[in-house]
């Protein structure tokens, strides 16, 4: 019998088994694992959301789903053993309180503290999901502080999930290094899933305005997402006299890596860019682009932004970085150029400006692409499947009456 035939038939004899979700920053629960949790919901789970700073939107979002929400402390980019020791002791104190069935992880800190309190909580099935690296993988052979950093992670990995019964990750660079570096076990099955999704009925395509060229870039104002090439690139083009428009959409950050105030605010005070703020609900200024910039040096899995830009039907113009380069299809839905090079990149731009029929035809492209690749319940099948929530079936995906052909028009 599966294991979703089994929390069925549980379901009809008394209450539903239960699951948690583990992140690390509460809106990402709503932002990227909502549509998760209500698949495991509708297979007959109790779904407990968990993770640090969970706001009053995100709760009332959460409950109003039919879900938990269950703040824990974690501190998700510090380094201090006693706070980690502490996030540690409370997960496990509360999987032994609540007694899941299933635990989900996502990101390093839940991978690793979710994963180990977990095993040592006796939760039957655990699963971990390899959303990007991140930092101290960025580098083939890595010195100082970032060799230090990557030797405490391969050796956290490998004590917290070595008794993991399964694992996903995004992109072909993250699967090499985590079995390159044994993050997990040789014999637990990791499986290749395209990014977290999207919703491609909620980010539906719009026209491409039209009129002078404008290219958007969503994400935190740091160096590592590109945003010195993408200024740089700006006063290429401003010098061999193009005119385009680039918003930058995304909150300021005490990281740092942040780009320096005293620089962004120069820029926008000469017009080379335009800083629109942070928002929830990028749609709206997704709609009033041309094309969506994504410079970034980082490696990422498959960047949410470069999802949402292509499902509402925009080109995207991102670098060769792992899981960037992989999701956009480079000369048919977008453009890549490499890292951190501000010369190419003015020259991609400098296209889309020459010739704006581009951002049409590379944008229907896109959308297409999304629909058929990337929406988010194809990916939460692959998810329910090798989780064994679901049964095994290759011909699984859009829910029924949900046509790739309806999707993509």
């Amino acid at each position: 019998m599966s294991r979703s035939s089994k929390s069925n038939e549980q379901i009809r004899g008394g209450a539903p088994r239960k699951a948690v979700v583990l992140g690390s920053l509460g809106w990402s629960l709503v932002n990227f694992r909502l549509d998760l949790i209500r698949r495991l919901a509708q297979n007959g789970y109790d779904v407990l959301a968990t993770a640090a700073d969970i706001d009053d939107e995100t709760a009332q979002t959460l409950r109003d789903n039919g879900v938990r929400p269950c703040p824990i402390p974690m501190d998700r980019t510090g380094t201090n053993p006693v706070r980690d020791l502490k996030t540690l002791w409370a997960l496990v104190h509360f999987f032994r309180k609540e007694k899941p069935e299933l635990v989900i992880s996502y990101t390093m800190k839940p991978n690793i503290y979710g994963s180990l309190a977990a095993q040592i909580a006796g939760v039957p099935h655990r699963y971990a999901l390899f959303t990007g690296l991140g930092y101290s993988f960025m580098e083939e052979n890595p010195t100082g502080r970032r060799k230090r950093v990557r030797d405490l992670s391969i050796l956290l990995h490998r004590i917290a999930l070595r008794r993991i019964h399964g694992a996903f990750c995004y992109n072909s660079a993250d699967r090499r290094d985590i079995r390159r570096f044994h993050l997990i076990p040789d014999h637990v099955a990791l499986h290749d899933v395209p990014g977290s999704g999207v919703d491609t009925k909620r980010y539906t395509a719009s026209p491409v305005p039209e009129g002078r060229v404008r290219f958007l870039f969503v994400g935190r104002l740091l160096r590592s997402k590109g945003l010195l090439t993408l200024g740089k690139a700006a006063e290429i083009l401003r010098a061999q006299g193009h005119e385009c428009d680039i918003d930058i959409l995304g909150p300021a950050d005490s990281n740092p890596d942040a780009i320096d105030p005293d620089l962004f605010a120069e820029w926008q005070a000469s017009g080379l860019v335009n800083w629109l703020g942070e928002t929830r609900d990028v749609r709206p200024y997704l709609a009033k682009c041309s094309v969506f910039v994504l410079p970034t040096e980082l490696r990422e899995g498959v960047p949410r932004s470069i999802l949402e830009a292509m499902s509402s039907g925009r080109a995207v113009i991102t670098t060769d970085a792992p899981g960037c380069g992989e999701a956009t299809q480079d000369g048919v839905s977008g453009m890549v150029f490499p890292q951190g090079d501000a010369d190419a990149l003015a020259q991609t731009m400098k296209k889309f400006i020459e010739d704006p029929s581009l951002a049409v035809t590379m944008g229907k492209a896109a959308r297409e692409h999304a629909c058929r690749k990337y929406d988010v319940h194809l990916v939460n099948s692959i998810l329910m499947q090798n989780m064994g929530v679901e049964p095994l079936d290759p011909d699984a995906g859009l829910p029924k009456g949900l046509a790739y052909s309806e999707l993509a028009s």
